[in-house]
């Protein structure tokens, strides 16, 4: 008898890529207009977003080939067999730190554009508590509910980002996109760098590995979940500056929300797009932190093999509300997600490669 498609807990090759695609998309598509016009010229700034997603999805393939080459563990497991344990203890807990800093990160972005476009009288601090409460209770099951909430959430999110850019087809001016290649190659290295930082997130791969019951096929569902993103940001961009132009783009603290405060529904329907806006990508962020904070826990599990998810997801929300308070300003929350994102550079990125070199040369692999 054939078992029920979602009745265990493992999860299949479109749970993987809407996974992968719900944690890349976050915070970044707000800011990345932003960041990006700040050092490019024109519309050229899709060349430095094309560069940064040919960039994560290389890294993402590598991430994959990884875990594929160890089914059923974990990065504690994989560098505890390529490097030793006593290097595999430090990274499986730096990976939790950088994991936890990750979570504090979207949460005190939910809180910044949630006091700034839906609860404009309440402390951002209460905010902050309530999302943190939510997550842990989230985190409290298996993980594989979180795989479930994003194939949900995905179709969701998707199709109000259609809306956006449907609704702003009558205020795009193909004069702002003028004129092209007109940014010095350097510069548009530079803001490759910016957009490699949001892409970040495919790294969670490295721990859900030991539940996705089809691991031949994580690189080509990993890869099409971050083709998701790319396309997403890339039409931000082009609308964001189609819209508003780079000068305005570039003066704008969240260009994505404008372009949602653009929308003008007729019959005065809704009079307020960019709350219906931002209470769906809520769910986005949501999710993205959710997972951030169970892969803190999947990494402390693994070297603390007696330690109980419930009591280490109580132990860490306050760091992490304490974390998340440290930030002033703009410009301190700015710094503390680029500080973020370079360790998730290090540890998503260079490290799994490095690994999956050392694994290759010297011919380790594991069994399921």
């Amino acid at each position: 008898m054939k078992s029920f498609e979602y009745g265990d807990r493992e999860v299949g090759t479109y749970e993987v890529f809407a996974s992968v695609a719900n944690m890349v998309i976050g915070f970044g598509v707000l800011t990345l207009p932003r960041s990006i016009v700040e050092t490019t010229s024109s519309v050229d700034g899709w060349i430095s977003i094309f560069i940064g997603g040919l960039g994560a999805m290389l890294f993402t393939w590598i991430v994959a080939k990884l875990v594929a080459r160890f089914p059923k563990r974990n990065l504690h497991d994989i560098a505890g067999a390529v490097i030793g344990k006593p290097l595999a203890y430090l990274f499986t807990v730096l990976f939790a730190g950088y994991m936890m800093t990750f979570v504090a990160y979207e949460t005190r972005g939910v809180a910044s554009i949630s006091r700034l476009y839906l609860f404009d009288r309440t402390p951002v601090e209460v905010i902050c508590l309530v999302f943190l409460l939510v997550l842990i209770y989230a985190v409290a099951g298996p993980s594989v509910t979180l795989f479930r909430l994003n194939t949900l959430f995905l179709p969701i999110v998707i199709l109000l980002l259609f809306v956006l850019f449907l609704m702003n087809i009558s205020f795009f001016e193909f004069d702002q996109l003028m004129p092209f290649f007109v940014t010095d190659w350097q510069d548009l290295v530079l803001a490759s760098k910016e957009s490699v930082f949001s892409f970040i997130g495919f790294e969670i791969l490295l721990f859900y590995n030991t539940i996705i019951n089809q691991p031949k096929k994580i690189a080509k569902a990993s890869m099409l979940g971050m083709l998701i993103p790319l396309v997403v940001y890339l039409l931000v961009f082009f609308f964001t500056i189609g819209v508003f132009g780079p000068e305005v783009t570039g003066n704008v603290l969240y260009p994505t929300a404008e372009l949602a405060k653009q929308v003008e529904v007729p019959g005065g329907f809704f009079e307020r797009f960019e709350s219906i806006f931002f209470s769906v990508w809520v769910l986005t962020l949501f999710n993205t932190a959710a997972m951030a904070f169970d892969v803190s826990l999947l990494a402390l599990e693994s070297v603390f093999k007696k330690a109980k998810r419930t009591t280490l997801a109580f132990w860490l929300a306050p760091f992490v509300f304490l974390i998340v308070m440290q930030p002033q300003n703009l410009i301190e929350i700015e710094l503390f997600g680029e500080w973020i994102s370079y360790a998730g550079i290090g540890l998503g990125m260079v490290f799994p490669a490095i690994l999956l070199l050392l694994a290759i040369m010297r011919g380790v692999k594991g069994r399921a």
